[in-house]
């Protein structure tokens, strides 16, 4: 499977160590990788369909500074999908008020009829750009009906129904940007855990420091904005538990055997 990190801040942080420390992991993730910087709606998104640890241009970028308050990256072991970079994580999206959308994803879509019909839209061929589609056509839908007075209350409670969907029968750890805030979940246990320290948040698949980690809340969206929790969803009961013949069976449906 996939791993991912994300840092929400009050103040711009250097991020140089931990993205060390996140992409040797790459060793056991070798399908690509991705860099997002996010300053407020400014968003620069890096990306190579290689493993980390062998990419030149991202060894190059590490020796340099790398500074912001909010970021996100994600290395990839594919489970649907060629290595290709329509296939690298994060993906983003423009909604029709103009605001882009970030996602990255570590899980698989098993059976989801609300996705089913993005194949023919999307550039890659992974379940996780399908997850972003709905989610920006499920916005799009909603800016249209309430005349574009959607507010951001209404965005948290949308996006916390689409997870809650989507989590059935699924494996749904997710990092979702909006150009202000950052949406987390997971329905899987022991696979995602925070370190929260006067108001900086960072989210990792596994812990990356000898510092005290705490696992994510399961089950439930969280909402952060500079470090700081804002919105927790409704709890739901969609937990994940891997189960191999599920694998070995979509594999062989993607595959058409």
């Amino acid at each position: 499977m996939c791993e991912l990190l994300c840092v929400s801040a009050g103040k711009k942080i250097f991020a140089n160590d931990l993205l060390k420390n996140f992409f040797e992991h790459s060793v056991e993730h070798p399908n690509g990788w991705g860099l997002a910087v996010l300053d407020g709606k400014n968003i620069a998104i890096e990306r190579e369909p290689v493993k980390a640890r062998n990419s030149l241009y991202l060894k190059n970028r590490l020796t340099g500074n790398i500074e912001s308050a909010r970021f996100m990256a994600h290395i990839r072991k594919a489970t649907i999908g060629e290595e290709s970079f329509s296939n690298t994580h994060p993906f983003v999206r423009m909604d029709e008020s103009g605001r882009n959308w970030v996602l990255m994803h570590n899980g698989t879509i098993f059976d989801s009829r609300e996705l089913s019909s993005y194949q023919y839209e999307q550039e890659g061929t992974t379940d996780s750009e399908r997850i972003l589609l709905y989610l920006v056509d499920c916005i799009n839908e909603r800016l249209v009906s309430e005349m574009n007075s959607f507010d951001v209350n209404q965005r948290f409670h949308l996006v916390d129904e689409m997870v809650r969907k989507l989590a059935k029968g699924n494996k749904l750890n997710l990092v979702i940007y909006d150009g202000d805030y950052f949406y987390i979940h997971k329905n899987e246990a022991d696979s995602l855990y925070k370190r929260e320290h006067n108001k900086e948040i960072v989210i990792s698949t596994r812990p990356l420091t000898n510092e005290c980690w705490e696992e994510v809340p399961t089950n439930r969206l969280l909402v952060y904005r500079d470090g700081e929790k804002i919105f927790e969803g409704k709890p739901h009961h969609h937990t994940y538990v891997h189960n191999e013949e599920r694998y070995k069976m979509l594999y062989l449906d993607y595959a058409g055997l």
